[in-house]
């Protein structure tokens, strides 16, 4: 499956609309052992649908690998397609999982999105999915019913 990255040690052109075909996956070394990936993404920009004005966040995507894992330039690439696409928060964070998900099975993984204020509002949406009939689907409740016991401070980011 390594044979197959076309992003890694390309030139780089980028995508200038949403476009989920830039994310590649390679195989797993390690799918007997349950492991977190995580990727902080503090550059992350999309347009509000409505008025077309620019939203910042920081993405955290959690995941444990089965046996995809998500490849980091093309997911440099895929969250750089937002750039110019138009959805809200709450719908970033989802169809990022979603696409995630098509593209690796992962056991489990979650996707958080801490956008920078608009109109005297932070939006934090997050999502979270478990593999259905393993122990990552309870977890996967679990922490989302929990996931934000202790938050922080929030002083305009």
């Amino acid at each position: 499956m390594t044979d197959a990255l076309k992003q890694l040690g390309s030139a780089t052109a980028y995508p200038t609309d949403y476009d989920p075909a830039v994310l590649e996956a390679f195989q797993n070394k390690h799918p007997g052992r349950d492991y977190f990936v995580k990727f902080n993404c503090p550059e992350f920009t999309s347009l509000c649908p409505i008025t077309g004005q620019p939203d910042f966040a920081t993405l955290y995507i959690s995941y444990v690998p089965d046996q995809r894992m998500v490849e980091s330039k093309s997911l440099k690439l895929y969250l750089f397609s937002f750039r110019n696409h138009g959805a809200f928060h709450e719908d970033c964070v989802n169809v990022i999982m979603d696409d995630l998900i098509a593209l690796m099975e992962p056991r489990y993984i979650e996707v958080w999105g801490k956008f920078l204020p608009r109109g005297g509002l932070s939006i934090d949406p997050y999502c979270n999915y478990g593999k259905p009939g393993t122990r990552w689907e309870a977890v996967a409740a679990d922490r989302l019913a929990n996931h934000d016991l202790h938050p922080e401070t929030v002083n305009n980011r």
